[in-house]
């Protein structure tokens, strides 16, 4: 498969550190908190009882970490449009909750070329995650490791 006009390929080599990839915006539903039950079987009160958490002073449910995860997906933005011919796989995902998402919040992720470590044939390309909330509040960061394919194996 080949890239298109819309979505030339890139691999290892032709990303720069400090190049920044934006996903669409989400706003925290009840949708969100339904499909994140279903998918992953938690039934922790505070993911999904709102008077629960109110009782423990919460202004409504909390999103879980695995939820907001899910909202740093390279594939949600161009960044994984760039890759059919490249990606040979997620290595690594790190993450650090910083603040507090609740039900109605509205949350910006962005990924930045953090580092790029060459091989032979393959290079990893590190995106530092961001996901911020509608007050410009880091709530989660992070980073993730992909392997990716060189245009031309053997290069630096």
């Amino acid at each position: 498969m080949t890239g298109t006009a819309e979505a030339p390929q890139r691999y290892f080599e032709d990303f720069t550190v400090g190049e920044t990839f934006y996903m669409p915006s989400r706003t925290v539903d009840d949708g969100h908190f339904a499909a994140q039950m279903v998918v992953s079987g938690d039934n922790y009160r505070v993911h999904y009882d709102k008077e629960f958490c109110r009782s423990r002073g919460y202004p409504d449910q909390l999103a879980s970490g695995f939820q907001l995860v899910n909202l740093i997906s390279p594939g949600a933005g161009d960044f994984g449009t760039y890759l059919d011919d490249s990606l040979i796989g997620l290595l690594e995902l790190t993450t650090r909750f910083r603040k507090p998402v609740f039900r109605g919040d509205t949350l910006r992720p962005a990924l930045e070329v953090a580092a790029l470590e060459p091989g032979k044939t393959t290079g990893v390309v590190v995106l530092r995650a961001r996901l911020t909330n509608q007050r410009d509040e880091l709530c989660l960061e992070g980073d993730l490791r992909f392997l990716l394919k060189k245009r031309a194996p053997g290069a630096g």
